[in-house]
């Protein structure tokens, strides 16, 4: 298991390197203040410790994602590690430091506010769409998929219907009352579920000496998939994830200090990676090679896997104490995807959230559009979810190296994985049935071609920007305090 052990050391030493590196390219000041103090509202706005702040940024961004998508990537084989840990030092938690960090210089704002100020008033709208979209899709996985696990957790004792219910009216909670309210007072003890689980699972694969998949490039899919482009839509929140970009202005808005940052946002990107390094490596070695890996996942799905690995490794008592681990990783994003929603329509449309009536506006009409996707079949709406959430990044990161290269500092750390993205994403939504079914050689070049023409209009758009003297950050000069 050395490719799985050396994963996860690169993971932590590019925490302290890279992640370190693209604080100073950012430049922190520890001396301005934060959204939580110059616009402290007591519901979305109000500063948190970063302790606390860091435990929430890790359960909000850590749905099933890092769980059920490595899970599906393990199919491709160990190439999958190399995914997860290239990822999510160079991508995911470069995408997810520089999207909290511009939106704690921009009053806290989400993606569509950020993609209309940097990518014009066109992104605006469209990023707006793609959001709430995403959102949705998120919120609705984050329902099916947890009630699912609960559901085989109780024998069938209790319906899915009771138990979708039952997580609907914890996710009105989290959505309408203060952030410090709900989610605030139970993460912390949903923290330690998630740890018993990922350190339970990880720390048993080690001491039984699971036969864990040393390195190779060989695409070892039982059905032939591709690993350009399919990998890096099926990996994604253990690896790079447009959903984060959505829950990053979250905690932009209760952090009380700019140096507390790379902690929050790079380092929570780096935790979930190792959580997704874990999985797959028990998904790898636990199931009798790829095609029974493969049986499994068509007879019973992701949730199929994630029970029977925690019961081979802990054991009956502690496989349900990881089991419960992991359904806490969805609800905990679930709660917070709904949480966003109502944020960014209500930036969107300017509408205050002081009273729990104008929350409620936007809040039913989300819930309802929710509850009817829950009829939908989860493995199309994975598809969609992939997709949808990919391109988010891509957007991210693009808005990320709009403000660098404003800023006159090194846009490439953006700009490379945003390319890189560019071209997966448009590949995959050309190819795919639920796009527009072209071979894959065509969506190939296809796809150079889109992000070819993307990058030359990136730098159009970006000298025209940096002359302009656009703003980057919003002016609170005539706020005193500094926190």
């Amino acid at each position: 298991m050395y490719t799985f052990l050396a994963g996860i050391a690169l993971l932590i030493i590019g925490y302290f390197t890279y992640g370190k590196f693209v604080e100073k390219v950012f430049g922190v000041n520890e001396t301005r203040s934060t959204p939580a103090f110059t616009h402290k509202d007591d519901v979305d706005y109000l500063p948190m410790s970063t302790a606390k702040n860091s435990l929430i940024q890790l359960l909000n961004i850590a749905g099933v994602g890092p769980i059920f998508g490595p899970i599906m990537g393990a199919l491709y084989g160990p190439v999958a590690f190399l995914w997860i840990v290239l990822g999510a030092i160079f991508a995911g938690a470069v995408h997810d430091y520089l999207t909290g960090m511009i939106s704690i210089r921009n009053r806290g704002a989400h993606l569509p506010e950020l993609a209309g100020k940097f990518l014009g008033k066109f992104m605006k709208h469209v990023v707006n769409a793609f959001a709430i979209l995403l959102l949705l899709l998120v919120g609705t996985v984050f329902v099916t998929a947890p009630a699912g696990l609960l559901h085989n957790l109780m024998d069938g004792k209790v319906t899915m219907g009771l138990i979708i219910g039952a997580i609907f009216i914890y996710y009105i909670l989290a959505t309408l009352l203060p952030v410090d309210k709900i989610i605030g007072r139970f993460y912390p003890i949903f923290g330690a579920l998630l740890l018993i689980s990922a350190i339970g699972v990880g720390s048993m694969l080690v001491i039984t000496g699971a036969p864990i998949p040393e390195l190779s490039l060989t695409n070892f899919h039982p059905g032939g998939a591709a690993i350009f482009p399919l990998l890096f839509l099926t990996i994604s929140c253990g690896a790079l994830s447009g959903f984060h970009a959505t829950q990053t202005p979250i905690i932009s808005r209760t952090t009380q200090n700019e140096k507390s940052g790379r902690k929050i946002f790079y380092g929570m990107m780096i935790a979930e990676g190792i959580i997704a390094m874990i999985w797959a490596a028990a998904a790898m070695s636990l199931f009798d090679g790829y095609n029974g890996l493969n049986d499994m996942l068509a007879n019973g799905g992701p949730a199929a896997i994630v029970s029977e690995a925690s019961t081979l490794m802990l054991g009956a008592i502690g496989g349900t104490l990881a089991v419960l681990g992991v359904i806490v990783l969805p609800i905990t994003s679930g709660d917070t995807a709904f949480r966003s929603a109502r944020m960014i329509i209500a930036d969107y449309f300017n509408f205050s959230q002081k009273k729990i009536a104008s929350r409620l506006w936007i809040a039913i009409p989300l819930f309802v559009i929710s509850f009817a996707l829950t009829k939908v079949d989860f493995t199309l709406l994975w598809r969609y979810f992939s997709w949808a959430n990919q391109s988010t990044a891509v957007i991210a990161l693009w808005v990320g190296a709009m403000y660098l290269f404003i800023a006159k500092k090194n846009y490439w750390i953006a700009m490379i994985p945003g390319m890189f993205m560019t071209a997966a994403t448009t590949s995959y939504i050309l190819n795919a049935q639920i796009g527009f079914g072209q071979s894959l050689t065509v969506s190939n070049i296809g796809a150079l071609i889109v992000t070819a023409v993307i990058t030359v209009i990136f730098f159009n758009a970006a000298k025209k920007a940096r002359a302009n003297n656009i703003p980057l950050d919003e002016d609170i000069s005539n706020y005193n305090k500094v926190a």
